[in-house]
């Protein structure tokens, strides 16, 4: 009896065992519903939707009247002073050795309101010449990062010695002939001795900087984007058969002269420059520079206006060529720095003639300088050297058009200045040859 009721038992386990459950498990059955209608849940609750709206309306409240605010405070010290750059201001102090001219001047350029000019960083090659030192002065003054590359053949650190301590300012001794890589926004390319003195003393190494440097220097600009300003010269028209000179003109070159090294280094450097520009989609400005005199020249390079002054200071006659004849035009430096500065920032490629249209003969200048210094200074006549041009004017009329730029300073504005800085020179020894 007890094993039949055993048995039994067994058999309905195991018959519980096959019927299936009505209920069986699922995963899928614990899964939660889709998020969608819980995160609308989630923005309704506690009013969450209303402050998001809230924050996002005050914020475009704020953007939207911010610059308009910005017009109506002109008296914002910060505000002028990041929408302004300075340019050089008249400096008589003759002990300083040196002078510039510095005003306010609106940055050229439309920049939008309530917000601040932005610093750029700048490389000059040549930026411790005579020229270069000034222009590396109004980019600092303005507020920008300057990098000045100079081998210091005609340059001098007693030119930027006093930015030594600036944070913005860096100086790299290095020849432009070899590549060098640098993170930059704009290049102003001056490298290059200007005077016959220098260019002559080593002609190869003259045609090679204006070759070599300018290919260096564009292809830098190619690389990291920036804008390349080429300061050609007025020597690209030669000796020339029309007058005053445009642009336009090609010129009257000797090409295997004594002065080829400069004249044709500075054509091929306007040709490599252009043809970076149509090729590469690089950004190039061209600037031809006539005759430009100012403190920090050289004392003994061979150009008329330094020589003239150095030799009336020293007691020695004026040294003229030929007849005397022979015109220049004479542009203070900070007319030109203003005109090199007003070329890069806008949106012309040129060439532009950048120059003084004054016109005066050798003997004509003889005699303002002779009213400046010395009234007894003398003049002492030598042969003409070769290849000097007779006449030498440019036409401004299109910078004057298109970059708004003319110079400001005369003649005999300007010289007294450059006097100063030569005398105290000369006085304390320092022959500036930069050799």
């Amino acid at each position: 009896m007890m094993k039949q009721l055993h048995k039994q038992t067994s058999v309905n386990h195991r018959r519980d065992e096959e019927i299936p459950t009505s209920q069986s498990y699922s995963p899928k059955m614990l899964k939660h519903p889709r998020s969608l209608p819980r995160s609308i849940n989630y923005l309704f609750k506690e009013q969450r939707l209303l402050f998001i709206l809230v924050g996002i309306l005050i914020g475009s409240t704020f953007f939207i009247f911010q610059p308009t605010l910005s017009r109506l405070n002109p008296s914002d010290p910060t505000t002028h002073s990041s929408l302004s750059s300075s340019i050089y201001h008249r400096n008589q102090d003759s002990s300083s050795g040196s002078s510039g001219f510095f005003s306010k001047r609106t940055f050229p350029g439309r920049v939008p309101a309530g917000i601040g000019r932005k610093s750029l960083r700048i490389v000059v090659t040549g930026g411790a010449g005579f020229v270069g030192s000034h222009l590396v002065d109004k980019l600092i003054s303005r507020g920008d990062e300057v990098i000045v590359i100079d081998n210091f053949f005609t340059g001098r650190k007693e030119n930027l010695v006093h930015l030594f301590g600036n944070p913005r300012f860096e100086l790299i001794r290095h020849d432009v002939v070899e590549p060098i890589l640098l993170e930059v926004d704009q290049i102003y390319h001056l490298a290059c001795p200007a005077s016959p003195v220098h260019y002559k003393y080593n002609p190869v190494k003259t045609i090679k900087t204006n070759v070599m440097g300018t290919l260096n220097m564009l292809g830098l600009a190619k690389r990291v984007g920036a804008r390349f300003l080429l300061t050609s010269t007025s020597e690209v028209y030669g000796d020339p058969l029309e007058h005053p000179q445009k642009e336009t003109y090609w010129g009257n070159v000797n090409p295997i002269g004594e002065r080829s090294c400069y004249d044709e280094g500075k054509r091929t450097a306007e040709t490599l420059t252009m043809d970076y520009h149509r090729g590469a989609d690089v950004e190039v400005r061209i600037a031809r520079i006539f005759n430009t005199y100012g403190p920090r020249m050289c004392l003994d390079d061979g150009r008329v206006v330094s020589n003239f002054v150095a030799q009336v200071i020293r007691n020695q006659p004026m040294t003229v060529y030929g007849d005397g004849k022979q015109t220049r035009s004479f542009q203070y430096v900070s007319d030109l720095v203003d005109g090199l500065v007003a070329l890069m920032e806008g949106e012309h490629v040129g060439p532009f003639n950048l120059g003084n249209p004054g016109e005066f003969t050798m003997l004509e200048l003889a005699e303002v300088i002779k009213e400046t210094i010395d009234s007894s200074a003398t003049i002492e006549f030598k042969p003409n050297t070769a290849d000097d041009p007779h006449k030498r004017k440019p036409d401004i009329s299109k910078a004057k058009e298109l970059l708004n730029w003319e110079p400001r300073i005369s003649l005999r504005e300007g010289l007294p200045l450059m006097v100063n800085d030569f005398r105290n020179r000369i006085l304390n020894g320092d022959e500036g040859k930069g050799l």
